[in-house]
């Protein structure tokens, strides 16, 4: 092959398999929170006066009318969540009315209590100042309509369920709001600071330990990722959790049916500013976790000290919520770790650990083993390495050396050296083909944190491909012909 015609190879390689869809999060699709408006981002909302303000057009209306809706505020905002509600029943939360969209580029249409296009929010996490709707009056609307709404300015910087302007509809006499009282549901416990690191001591006798690298101590080794769990009380009602690792932002690990990413328990301690949250997720495929909450925790506390993440929680065995899973069942471990940004977990740029069997949580102590280097991509590594430094090798070395060797023999109708050459390129063609797709298995597509890997991966295949098509159109060696007619 020409030179000319190898560089349009690899760049047609780099090409094709750079177009792949990207993930995408902070979508603004939070109608699970429809009734209460508020973000499960793992912290309560603000307290404090909220530089936003949200104001209509009109303060009376009729069925039927369009009344303009501004969001704005004196910082930018991240997301966003409106409704209109009934002014006249405090406990109403029900939406009220439809809105219309004046800028589909950054504001969406949701639907809330089965009722279409009755809520907005924001369709990414991009900075806004100022959000513009209109909102349609239903012939059934009552007598007085009120807008309430959730404003996000960073991930844990959020105020909830504000009140906005109320409108009447005509002939209404307005009259001041009945006094609303705002309950915020208390804390299990209040978090507390460690007096000292964690100890590999017990593990096995009273607690189960998952270590990173095996036999490390958290106590001795700054470098030491450590999970324990140790059961409370004779009737194991409650387990209790340590974690602790070297980490820049947040430190997690999750319980999983299978060791596939996906429909996963997670439970997290992110750093915050000097302090730790702690809270419980639900991971529903390869993104953020949803549905942050700490009212399954107590007897929370933390510790951070030489780059290093600690925290320890205990939770009940068996909850209620669906989203939480029994801790007498048998699930794989994961333990991983990455960035964040204002309390917001980006992905781990490492490979989690996983543990090699299945652990039931409230079983004997054990500890366990684990690896950050799944089988499917053991087996593509050693698979590469058998096609490309032996089958591959052993095949070439075979049609330059051994032709003088074996001028007369033949097998199957050729010569030896030939049919043992072809045997094994075709092996090696094979393999590559099979190492090849092990890691779109695994990763469910392309990998964007892998670097220039995968670009090779693709240039290999193609130029192992190419080899057995341009041998198809070889003249045999007896041919007068000299190349491709």
């Amino acid at each position: 092959m020409s030179s000319v015609g190898l560089c349009f190879l690899l760049f047609l390689s780099v090409t094709v398999c750079y177009w792949v869809p990207a993930g995408c999060y902070a979508n603004g699709k939070v109608t699970k929170v429809c009734g209460s408006m508020e973000p499960h981002h793992g912290s309560s909302g603000q307290t404090g006066q909220s530089p936003y303000r949200l104001i209509t057009n009109t303060t009376v209306f009729s069925p039927g009318d369009d009344i303009l809706v501004t969001l704005s505020g004196s910082s930018y905002f991240e997301g966003f969540f409106l409704q209109a509600r009934d002014a006249t029943s405090q406990s109403s939360v029900s939406a009220v009315g439809t809105f219309i969209l004046t800028n589909p580029a950054k504001t969406q249409l949701l639907t809330c209590n089965n009722q279409q296009d009755s809520a907005v929010s924001h369709t990414s996490d991009a900075r806004l100042t100022e959000v513009i709707v209109m909102w349609n009056a239903p012939k059934d609307a009552p007598s007085a309509v009120q807008f309430f709404v959730t404003v996000v300015a960073h991930y844990k910087t959020f105020w909830v369920k504000q009140p906005g302007p109320i409108i009447y509809q005509h002939g209404v006499t307005p009259h001041p709001p009945q006094p609303t009282t705002t309950t915020t549901e208390a804390p299990t416990t209040t978090p507390s600071i460690l007096p000292g690191p964690f100890t590999a001591e017990g593990c096995g006798l009273w607690k189960t330990c998952l270590l990173d690298p095996p036999g490390c101590d958290p106590k001795e080794e700054l470098h030491c990722f450590f999970l324990s769990m140790t059961t409370v009380g004779l009737d194991k009602t409650s387990v209790m959790f340590e974690l602790s690792g070297p980490a820049e932002g947040y430190l997690s690990f999750a319980l999983s049916w299978d060791t596939w990413m996906g429909n996963d328990d997670v439970y997290s301690c992110v750093k915050d500013g000097n302090r730790v949250s702690v809270n419980a997720a639900f991971v529903s495929g390869r993104t953020h976790p949803e549905d942050e909450s700490q009212s399954a925790l107590s007897l929370v506390s933390w510790r951070l000290a030489d780059g290093a993440i600690q925290c320890k929680f205990n939770r009940p065995a068996k909850l209620s919520s669906q989203e939480r899973y029994d801790l007498d069942q048998e699930y794989f471990l994961f333990l991983a770790s990455g960035r964040a940004v204002q309390g917001k977990l980006l992905k781990h740029s490492r490979q989690p650990l996983i543990s090699t069997t299945k652990k039931r949580i409230t079983g004997p102590p054990e500890i366990l083993k684990g690896s950050r280097g799944p089988v499917i991509l053991k087996m593509h590594g050693a698979l590469m390495l058998l096609a490309w430094m032996l089958t591959g090798s052993v095949g070439t070395f075979i049609a330059s050396f051994y032709k003088p060797d074996w001028p007369n023999q033949t097998l199957f109708g050729q010569k030896v050296w030939f049919q043992v050459h072809r045997a094994l390129m075709m092996v090696t063609v094979t393999l590559t083909i099979v190492a090849f797709c092990l890691p779109f298995f695994y990763r469910k597509g392309w990998s964007k944190h892998a670097g220039v890997h995968p670009y090779l991966g693709c240039c290999v295949l193609a130029l192992a491909l190419i080899q057995p098509i341009m041998a198809a159109f070889r003249p045999s060696p007896d041919s007068h012909s000299t190349g491709i007619k």
